[in-house]
């Protein structure tokens, strides 16, 4: 396999406009989701794509797996889809007289879970351990999944009937809830222009990178310099959110380590070796929203989840932004 530079020379922003190069060759018009999304996978984050049909979210997390040339597995979300069919089982094998595991299709690098509020919420639990302790255990045997592993969610907000929402437990393990959105009108010209002529499918997309890259350059990542000033301004503002009156739930710990991660990521992509405070605001929208409650009062008022979360970041001061 031939990458456009050798890994071992190129920069992570390289690597990171090479991939997002190749994915935006599927997903047109639509640079800010495709960077946000690989922002996430490098943070070693989850990602929900919220939006309705036909916008290209089944196509975005198919180019992101093909792009990145790892493992990777679809699991299409319907009510009687088992937890075993998702996790593994194990299974009686006459040759050897004794069980063995049988992998379901979450061990790979990258999974697409289809429609995931399709599911039952018995099956969708099982994801639970897989996205926070990368492992699966059956039958009391623990399986560890290959790094990296990025669960890519869909589903369509609109259609309600035959869907079980997603609980609170399993959104907070998303780092992202990403809303793709229709293409600008130069974007949907393209697309018409190229249905059955040069249109670029996400199978055909050759992989830039390899899994192994991807994990080592998501650990680097931790050296991405964030100062103390911006951690205490994290903190303010998930503990803005817990005492909103708004909110019946407000962000978790695990969702504040999200932001200083995802932070991280996103400064890196732009070529910094730190983080400002426009990155953990551009970032706060995708990596909190999703894991707000609003309470029972405001949902009568017509509040929103965006315009509370709004109302926190708009009350929280800033620290001034330094030289790194």
């Amino acid at each position: 396999m031939v990458y456009p530079a050798p890994l071992a020379e190129a920069s992570f922003k390289d690597v990171f406009d090479t991939v997002a190069g190749q994915v935006e060759r599927v997903l047109r018009g639509k640079k800010r989701a495709v960077h946000l999304a690989l922002v996430c996978m490098f943070a070693e984050g989850h990602l929900l794509i919220e939006d309705v049909p036909g916008v290209g979210k089944t196509s975005l997390a198919k180019a992101i797996a093909h792009t990145i040339g790892g493992s990777w597995r679809r699991i299409q979300f319907t009510p009687d889809l088992l937890p075993s069919d998702v996790t593994g089982a194990s299974v009686w094998d006459r040759g050897t007289g004794d069980f063995t595991f049988r992998p379901g299709g979450v061990f790979a690098n990258v999974v697409l879970a289809d429609e995931i509020n399709r599911a039952s919420p018995k099956t969708q639990s099982s994801l639970l351990e897989a996205m926070e302790e990368r492992q699966v255990t059956v039958d009391t045997q623990t399986h560890m999944l290959d790094a990296p592993f990025m669960v890519i969610a869909t589903q369509n907000p609109i259609e309600l009937e035959g869907t079980y929402p997603l609980p609170e437990a399993q959104l907070d393990r998303f780092l992202m809830r990403l809303r793709v959105g229709y293409p600008d009108r130069d974007a949907e010209l393209a697309i018409l222009e190229a249905q059955g002529g040069a249109a670029v499918a996400p199978e055909s997309l050759e992989p830039v990178t390899d899994a192994e890259a991807v994990a080592a350059w998501s650990a680097e990542l931790a050296s991405v310099h964030m100062a103390s000033e911006l951690q205490g301004y994290i903190v303010d503002v998930v503990d803005a959110t817990r005492h909103h009156r708004d909110l019946l739930l407000g962000v978790s710990p695990r969702g504040a380590l999200g932001l200083q991660r995802a932070s991280r990521a996103l400064a890196a992509s732009l070529g910094r070796s730190y983080v400002v405070p426009d990155d953990v605001k551009a970032l706060a929208p995708t990596v909190l929203e999703h894991r707000l409650v609003l309470s029972p009062e405001a949902q009568m008022r017509g509040a929103s989840a965006e315009a509370v979360l709004n109302h926190v970041l708009d009350s929280v001061a800033v620290p001034a932004a330094r030289d790194a």
